[in-house]
């Protein structure tokens, strides 16, 4: 149905437009007794009349529902105390049992109100446990660690695993030259070509040449030009590794051979841009 105001009432309503829409509702009510206007109503007559409350949009531009003038003052001037103890020096000085810490942690974020804490050690702060020794838990006692006892996830040398893309790993004894570890976990393969064959050149990568990546063994495996790689698998679509045994061999050496080719002639177009 729609709602029919007087011309009385409009003249009200408009005069005091820029109430709070509950004292608004509240004092309509009051003068004009309507029991079938609710606050939506004259929230929606106001927005359709294009009256202005003359409030500033922002944050806070209403008022605070659950606090006084005097009080808001009080905790603006007082928010940097520690929030369990402005929450009790607020509710003794204004009687406000009904206030929390958490009410008043929340108001002071909406609020911006700075503590001055940064939540970290400054510089020179001596903690509290330094020196002294906890006291002794049967409980806690009976999970640490005891001296030269292992975790049971421990993997010392010669650990095999094998990893997510297919290769086996193997735990070494040498230093992990990344993080400085005493062990180092490599590929499997890789480590037994250079026990036998020393480093991988620069540039090169060992090729599986039976397909089978599981065959660690030295002679299945060849160094190779790290750009030669495509011409096995993406880029010409030989699919090297899925060919069948026999083809194998012809097809490294046509990739092979189109890549010596296709280096020489970009080594031949530098030689002559420069």
């Amino acid at each position: 149905m729609r709602i029919v105001y007087s011309r009385d009432e409009m003249r009200w309503l408009e005069a005091n437009r820029s109430l709070i829409i509950s004292d608004y509702h509240r004092a309509f009510q009051a003068k004009f007794d309507r029991p079938d206007i609710s606050q939506q109503h004259l929230h929606s007559l106001r927005k359709r009349k294009g009256w202005k409350v003359g409030r500033q949009p922002g944050r806070f531009a209403g008022r605070h529902t659950s606090y006084s003038p005097t009080e808001i003052a009080w905790l603006r001037d007082n928010c940097t105390m520690e929030i369990n103890a402005w929450c009790a020096a607020f509710r003794e000085r204004f009687q406000r049992e009904d206030t929390t810490p958490a009410k008043l942690h929340s108001l002071r974020k909406r609020m911006g109100w700075k503590t001055g804490r940064t939540g970290r050690f400054e510089k020179g702060i001596v903690p509290w446990t330094k020196g002294k020794k906890l006291p002794y838990n049967a409980n806690s006692a009976a999970t640490q660690f005891k001296k030269g006892q292992m975790p049971h996830n421990h993997r010392g040398p010669g650990h095999e695993s094998l990893g997510d893309d297919g290769y086996m790993w193997i735990v070494t004894d040498a230093t992990n030259p990344w993080t400085g570890a005493s062990t180092w976990r490599i590929h499997k393969h890789r480590h037994l070509w250079e026990l036998k064959h020393g480093p991988v050149p620069d540039g090169f990568v060992l090729k599986c040449l039976d397909g089978d990546r599981l065959n660690t063994a030295p002679s299945n495996w060849e160094p190779v030009p790290i750009g030669l790689l495509p011409r096995l698998n993406g880029k010409s679509n030989r699919g090297y590794d899925h060919a069948p045994a026999e083809l194998k061999p012809t097809i490294m050496a046509v990739a092979k051979l189109e890549h010596a080719v296709a280096t020489r002639r970009k080594s031949k177009s530098e030689r002559t841009a420069s």
